[in-house]
């Protein structure tokens, strides 16, 4: 059996591992200046923590907008935990991070989008690396699926290749 490096999962893991150093940053800090995050995860990911009504609402993928107001922000190696407004109801939430879809902070112009190819229970097939875009993204979170149909017809986004920043 011939062994490899699974670049795909390696970069996976590291751009997750940023999220979880920014939003620990801002458990401790709070949101600086004009940053704040859109964040699609998977609500039917086994891990994931909702209220039935949100994942009933949401049965695949849910954006999250953590700006003006979001409370009890946690944490942890695996995901965080956060409550959110919805409407005047708050509703406590957990993303575990191997569930986040995309993350972009609209501020600084600045996104991942994490994908993965064929069926996500077959462990030989490599995840696609995750891709680092310039958010255009608007002032509010478009719909699930519109942001989702958009970013397959490559709009409002542009892929960055990591060698441009290499000297």
């Amino acid at each position: 059996m011939s062994r490899s490096i699974d670049y795909g999962n390696l970069m996976h893991e590291a751009m997750r591992g940023l999220i979880r150093k920014v939003l620990t940053d801002v458990s401790q800090n709070g949101l600086p200046g004009a940053h704040h995050f859109f964040i699609t995860f998977d609500t039917s990911h086994p891990d994931a923590e909702l209220a039935d009504w949100l994942s009933d609402r949401y049965p695949g993928e849910m954006t999250v907008v953590m700006q003006h107001w979001y409370d009890n922000l946690d944490v942890g190696s695996e995901g965080f935990a956060v409550t959110l407004n919805f409407g005047d109801a708050p509703e406590p939430l957990y993303i575990p991070y191997d569930a986040i879809k995309t993350f972009v902070d609209p501020s600084v112009e600045f996104g991942l989008r994490f994908e993965t190819q064929g069926d996500e229970d077959d462990d030989t097939v490599p995840a696609t690396p995750p891709e680092i875009l310039p958010s255009r993204a608007p002032a509010a979170p478009k719909s699930a699926d519109k942001a989702t149909n958009d970013a397959k017809e490559g709009k409002d986004a542009d892929i960055v290749s990591l060698d441009s920043f290499r000297k």
